[in-house]
């Protein structure tokens, strides 16, 4: 099988957004995974959009997606909206909702998430609450995002040196 070279992602110096480095290695089936801050947004829209959809959008959708604000009930609802007309548009059929939690772990700023001590403890590193507590949203979330079971240990460990982690 002949393996397809991908030219940087649409997203590596798009200003406006976080956009992790080691997000350059998602990859499945010679095409980019979708990038953490339009996974966050589709949380709080309450979609799951699957790579086969994401692979339809033109690049300027994708861009828009990840630019689009969900700071307010507005604006997570006209994402909502846009993110269902697309995947109307390209595919045909509705989108698959997803429940929106309310209470998501990343915001929790007063606990670190089981899950994420004991990813941690098992590649030797201890994250503190001090640190937990700098942290982005989206870095909290990414974190959380590459620490559940069956995902690569390498990305994990990528995102904790790129935050700064290892470091301090």
């Amino acid at each position: 099988m002949m393996k397809v070279k991908l030219t940087p992602s649409e997203f590596i110096n798009l200003k406006g957004i976080e956009y992790f480095q080691f997000e350059e290695d998602f990859i499945e089936e010679n095409m980019r995974c979708i990038p953490m801050v339009v996974r966050f947004k589709m949380d709080a829209a309450g979609i799951k959009l699957k790579l086969a959809e994401w692979s339809k959008f033109h690049s300027s959708e994708r861009v828009k997606l990840a630019l689009m604000p969900v700071f307010t009930q507005d604006e997570t609802d006209r994402y909502h909206q846009y993110l269902i007309g697309l995947i109307a548009k390209y595919t045909g059929n509705q989108a698959t909702t997803i429940p929106i939690d309310l209470l998501p772990d990343w915001g929790n700023l007063h606990q670190i998430p089981a899950m994420l001590q004991d990813k941690s403890a098992a590649l030797a590193f201890q994250l503190t609450i001090e640190q937990w507590r700098k942290l982005t949203n989206i870095q909290r979330f990414a974190l959380l995002k590459l620490c559940r079971p069956g995902h690569e240990n390498k990305n994990f460990a990528k995102a904790i040196a790129e935050f700064g982690l290892l470091n301090t």
